[in-house]
């Protein structure tokens, strides 16, 4: 390959569709330009989305698409988890006007960010402060809307393999009483409970609830965003004590994941990861990490990292794509 290859490359969410156009070089080196980003809610399609990203662009756009999509990734029509686009894949080309594409899942997008993102595009959350292994396979979990986890295996430096997988939704397990109170109260609405029950953004309701019953206290409705805000700048004990148990929990799963994928490192992804840095870092969750029983000396010597790149989904995308189409086979 010489040259550079121009492509755009798009993240997809519930609430927001993600454009960049990106350049890859000859040697791998992926260069991001400007995001744009656009509210589904303001488009009737993804198509539309398109046409108004490429009129900002001037009307033309590279023929290379790459796709990271919020759902479950199917041949023949893709649907959103909390957006009600609609994308058939057999029909991107002709739509839009693309030679090249490929659809690949969001979370796996930010599997493939964090295989090629730099060292300083990571902060140490645990373990050894070194950095990621060279080798090996790496786990990659992200709390959002739901759980996401995929892990990547280093084949050599500059060679890796990302398998994307459902461990999200492998069962909670209680480490302590106020957890079992916790899952108790979920078990009255859910048969089974899984991780992204607990480990979710939209989780920490059910986590401050859970504790507010727990203390007799009156249960007061209260969205996610006014707990984790409160909760995070100290403005209310019990929503900072319920982010403190989402940390212990997020630290219980990453562990668990870790020791199911064989990792020799894990990486943290997401927007919520990233806002509640701080939090992790002074909580619980190196411990929580490490609380495997037998295994505990084992799990100390693995590098938890957060990933900081601000448009990892955009990155991994576009990572993919070149994995994918510009590598030699």
């Amino acid at each position: 390959m010489g040259g550079e290859t121009q492509i755009v490359t798009v993240d997809i969410g519930g609430t927001h569709a993600r454009f960049a156009i990106a350049s890859i070089a000859s040697e791998g080196t992926i260069t991001l330009g400007e995001p744009v980003t656009l509210h589904t809610s303001n488009h009737a399609s993804f198509q539309t989305a398109w046409e108004d990203f490429r009129s900002q662009q001037g009307g033309a756009l590279p023929d290379n698409l790459a796709i990271a999509a919020a759902g479950r990734i199917n041949a023949d029509i893709i649907r959103f988890t909390n957006n009600p686009w609609i994308i058939r894949p057999p029909l991107i080309e002709e739509k839009l006007g693309v030679s090249t594409h490929l659809v690949i899942n969001d979370f796996e997008a930010v599997a493939h960010a964090a295989a090629i993102a730099s060292e300083d595009q990571f902060l140490h959350l645990a373990g050894p402060d070194t950095p990621l292994p060279s080798n090996g396979t790496i786990s990659v979990l992200g709390p959002g809307t739901g759980l996401g986890v995929a892990h990547f295996k280093r084949l050599s430096p500059a060679k890796y393999y990302v398998q994307a997988t459902e461990g999200g939704h492998g069962d909670f397990a209680p480490l302590d009483s106020i957890e079992d109170t916790i899952l108790a109260r979920l078990r009255q609405r859910h048969t089974r409970v899984s991780n992204e029950r607990v480990v979710a953004g939209p989780a920490i309701v059910d986590i401050y609830q859970a504790l507010a019953a727990m203390e007799g206290r009156a249960i007061v409705e209260r969205s996610d965003v006014e707990i984790w805000t409160a909760g995070t700048n100290g403005e209310d004990s019990l929503a900072a004590a319920a982010v403190d148990r989402f940390c212990l929990a997020l630290g219980s799963v990453a562990g668990d994941i870790a020791l199911v994928q064989g990792a020799s490192g894990v990486v943290i992804a997401g927007g919520l990861g990233y806002r509640i840095r701080e939090t992790l870092l002074s909580s619980g969750f190196a411990d929580r990490f490490c609380a495997k029983g037998r295994f505990a000396s084992l799990m100390a010597t693995l590098p938890v990292k957060l990933i900081t790149h601000p448009q990892p989904g955009l990155l991994g995308a576009a990572a993919a794509f070149a994995q994918l189409h510009l590598e030699p086979q």
